[in-house]
């Protein structure tokens, strides 16, 4: 009788250590993807959420997947690479190519750090005593250094826009607010994000900006140097 018993406690073990391995697999090879998709140096953290795994690859579909990616390097249209990126991905699959996936719903925050937007920008940015504001201060010939605000607002394409400029210290000639104002005319856009995302808001903070995105159907694919066997699981 103690050979029945032993088994009968042993298989949920075997059972448990099984989808263990299949739970870390899962992750590494959806790591590895994502990766490779938006160009970071590091291996992104990836929690696969819900139990058992083993039920939800034999079904094909990824019930809940989070992943928090760090310095997304900058793209061909913007000189400002994204600090933090946080998504969270429901009804994860594979594509039907096997070399993509993608997800039914998805929602994400990017950071994106006053360091790298004053890098970009060529002026130092910091955070405004208003919300929604961020603060700058240039040195203009003449008038010495000016303190600025602008309105960080959303552009086309996922887009980092500054309106609203304001200047303290009153009235200025038109040819120095031109000047002012060119400087922030410059459009950011958050580039090597899962296509599909959408920006939704922005937020400004002490040490940079955030930006909540969400989106149906969000895919990341890997370039041309992916496996042909499918990449995520």
């Amino acid at each position: 009788m103690l050979v029945p018993t032993a088994a009968l406690v042993l298989l949920p073990l075997i059972a448990a250590g099984v989808d263990y391995s299949a739970l870390k697999y899962t992750e590494a090879r959806t790591a590895a993807a994502f990766q490779e998709a938006t160009g970071t140096a590091q291996a992104p953290a990836v929690h696969v959420r819900g139990f058992p795994v083993l039920t939800q690859l034999a079904g094909g579909t990824l019930k809940r997947v989070d992943i928090s990616a760090r310095q997304i390097p900058a793209g061909s249209q913007s000189p400002v690479p994204i600090s933090d990126l946080d998504v969270h991905l429901t009804g994860l699959e594979r594509g039907t190519d096997a070399r993509s996936a993608h997800a039914a719903t998805a929602t994400a925050t990017a950071f994106v750090s006053y360091r790298d937007l004053s890098d970009a920008l060529g002026i130092d940015i910091g955070p405004a005593s208003t919300d929604g504001r961020v603060a700058a201060s240039m040195s203009v010939p003449l008038l010495g250094e000016l303190q600025v605000t602008a309105r960080v607002t959303r552009a086309e394409h996922n887009g980092i826009a500054f309106t609203s400029v304001r200047v303290s210290g009153g009235q200025l000639p038109a040819s120095v607010r031109q000047l002012v104002e060119k400087a922030f005319q410059q459009t950011i856009p958050l580039e090597n994000l899962p296509r599909g995302l959408t920006l939704d808001g922005l937020s400004t903070g002490h040490s940079g900006i955030t930006a909540t995105l969400s989106g149906n159907d969000v895919t990341f694919t890997p370039d041309s140097g992916a496996d042909e066997t499918g990449y995520v699981y």
